[in-house]
């Protein structure tokens, strides 16, 4: 698989707690230079990088991140805020301890109302495999096909672990058609990506790839 294939599917990422606009600045540079699908940044700074980019390359943000138990009411505010500052895309994370309780008409209500907050934009939905059961995860699958979400999203990049090549072939056979699937966390090489989209990705979270083709040194996310 080539390079820039790859490229084209990898949302550019820089979401730690001490990004800098600078460095924002330079992921937005690197995004749009080298053709990826997005950059994923803080909410904070979604409306400065929107205005910097303009129509170059969509703008994601995350929302409940990333430990997902904000309240629905305030995921979708913080969904509504981020489009009304120029986001394009929207990475939510579910509420886990709900998964874990099994209260699945909740996490699909939740869902529903953060996907009517984008306003026809693009959702995806973290589930953070890392923490989940095989079961836990095949229902999550389910709940994400019936929500209307455009994605599963397998990670926040923050907990235990990120994605893995068997998390993302069952999400593979698990979700319906119309869902796409995003890896996400410990993308480290050009391999890792390469087996993910084969795989059956149609979205990498990384701030590593980019950094790969420029021949720099990749730690993070």
């Amino acid at each position: 698989m080539d390079n820039q294939t790859i490229l084209a599917a990898v949302d550019h990422t820089l979401l730690t707690q001490t990004a800098t606009w600078a460095e924002i600045k330079q992921i937005c540079d690197d995004g749009a230079a080298y053709g990826c699908a997005s950059v994923c940044i803080p909410a904070s700074y979604v409306r400065q990088a929107a205005d910097y980019l303009g129509e170059k390359l969509p703008v994601c943000t995350v929302v409940g991140f990333p430990n997902g138990y904000s309240t629905t009411a305030a995921k979708a505010f913080e969904a509504q805020d981020a489009i009304a500052n120029g986001a394009k895309e929207i990475d939510m994370v579910i509420n886990i301890g709900w998964a874990k309780d099994g209260r699945w008409d909740d996490l699909l209500n939740e869902i529903q109302a953060v996907k009517a907050a984008c306003g026809g934009l693009i959702l995806k939905v973290i589930i953070e495999t890392c923490l989940l059961t095989k079961e836990e995860k095949i229902k999550l699958c389910q709940i994400v096909s019936d929500s209307g979400a455009d994605f599963i999203k397998t990670s926040t990049g923050f907990s235990a672990a990120g994605a893995t090549r068997e998390d993302v072939a069952l999400f593979k056979a698990s979700v319906a058609p119309h869902v796409r699937i995003k890896a996400a966390g410990g993308i480290a090489s050009l391999q890792d990506a390469a087996d993910f989209l084969a795989l059956g990705a149609d979205r990498l979270g990384t701030s590593r790839i980019v950094k790969l083709v420029k021949g720099q040194a990749a730690k993070g996310y």
